[in-house]
């Protein structure tokens, strides 16, 4: 078996790293959703409830992807490095709109 296959080992790595970081990675994407494309008090708006509702697609792709990590450490630390970005770009997002 060569290293560049695919195989199920690793799977519960992955698959937690996919619920831990994948469900912060979702919630950076769905607020930052939210900053951009909200007016005001948008919790009852269009764009409020989208982004509300966004949030457990944006996870379960993100559940059904982490399969395609080559190992359980290689999915924490990409994840991990999507989430400082993610959550960077939600921080420069909202505090350019106050």
């Amino acid at each position: 078996m060569s290293s560049g296959e695919l195989t199920s080992r690793g799977w519960f790595g992955k698959a937690s790293a996919a619920a831990v970081l994948g469900f912060t990675l979702a919630l950076a994407l769905t607020c930052t959703f939210s900053v951009l494309f909200a007016n005001g008090d948008s919790y009852f708006t269009a764009q409020g409830q989208m982004a509300m509702w966004l949030m457990s697609p944006t996870w379960s792709l993100i559940l059904g992807l982490c399969f395609f990590f080559r190992s359980g450490r290689s999915a924490w630390s990409w994840l991990a490095v999507a989430n400082l970005l993610a959550w960077a770009v939600y921080a420069a997002a909202r505090f350019a709109g106050s």
